[in-house]
């Protein structure tokens, strides 16, 4: 690989360039449409797909089908007004409900948290070095995810050598890149050393452990122990949370993704009366409309305010 492919390759994340070969199979191979593409032919696969994928779905569609056309200095289809006409339509025959991952509570982080720490120790003092080494990778995963609110992929992305602990206070994470992040600085983000439930100690404790010194911080663990030098794939990541979740006893864990965490910590730091703006500098996010997504209200109909308002006024 040349010096220009490699950074033509770290422009775009690894997520966004799968799911963009992804669409491009879809439309050439699955469909069997023609590359380069015309308006008629995208309006055509449109409404093929319009009863199997969400309208979001089809937008990341042709976003990557412009792509395409665009680095092989093709004029883009996906702009004609027929295009935008079509979408429009789709969107007002087949209207869906936004799908948001359940948020994941903080009693449940609890349940977790004791259900790993005492496996854990119990593979510790029976010698099953392998699953003493799952357990404490899957709490310091938890934990780290929960408080910090990372998405799935920055949980997988996480660097060792971009990790720096103070003691007695906490740690410090630095990410080369984030979703948000379109200036490509990177970031650095704050882990609170906690007196429980604490992501500082489990990170220490999976680390020393496994005894990693460098890359990924989140790797798998075979049955004979042997950890993998490259990070979690992010495919494996909500399967691992689910059964992680199942195996502790949280009911329906079908409907927990990684992105729960996240909106966990979102909702638990709502209704622990922290700002919005404090909650947007802690979790990184830009605009307040993106945060908005991933609170839940603790009182999400308004009830105890209206129930609070019918409430008869002393001395009438």
């Amino acid at each position: 690989m040349s010096d220009i492919d490699r950074f033509l390759q770290a422009a775009t994340r690894e997520n966004t360039r799968q799911s963009y070969q992804s669409a491009i199979r879809d439309f050439e191979v699955e469909w069997g449409g023609f590359l380069p593409a015309t308006p008629d032919s995208i309006a055509r696969y449109l409404a093929n797909r319009a009863d199997k994928h969400a309208v979001n779905t089809l937008r990341q569609r042709l976003a990557a089908l412009a792509k395409w056309h665009l680095d092989q200095g093709f004029p883009d289809p996906t702009k004609a007004s027929v295009i935008r006409q079509v979408l429009r339509g789709i969107q007002t025959l087949y209207p869906a409900q936004e799908k948001r991952a359940k948020p994941f509570q903080i009693d449940q982080l609890k349940l977790v948290d004791r259900w790993l720490t005492a496996n854990a120790d119990s593979a510790q003092s029976h010698g099953d070095l392998a699953s003493e080494l799952r357990y404490r990778r899957n709490k310091a995963l938890f934990l780290l995810g929960f408080w910090r609110g990372f998405r799935g992929d920055e949980l997988t992305r996480v660097q060792i050598e971009h990790v720096h602990v103070t003691p007695g206070e906490g740690m410090t994470c630095f990410l080369p890149r984030t979703k948000s992040d379109r200036q490509l600085k990177g970031g650095n983000f704050k882990v609170p050393l906690l007196s429980c439930l604490c992501p500082v100690t489990a990170y220490e404790e999976w680390i020393a452990a496994a005894r990693l010194t460098a890359g990924p911080v989140f790797r798998a663990v075979d049955r004979w122990a042997n950890i993998s030098a490259n990070g979690l794939n992010i495919d494996s990541l909500v399967p691992l949370l689910r059964n992680i979740l199942q195996d502790a006893g949280v009911d329906a864990p079908e409907l927990y993704s990684a992105h729960s965490l996240r909106r966990g910590f979102a909702s638990w730091a709502t209704a622990n009366g922290w700002d919005l703006i404090t909650l947007m500098e802690h979790v990184g996010w830009k605009n307040a409309q993106s945060a908005m997504r991933y609170i839940d209200r603790e009182d999400p109909f308004n009830q105890r305010r209206i129930e609070h308002a019918l409430l008869p006024t002393q001395g009438k």
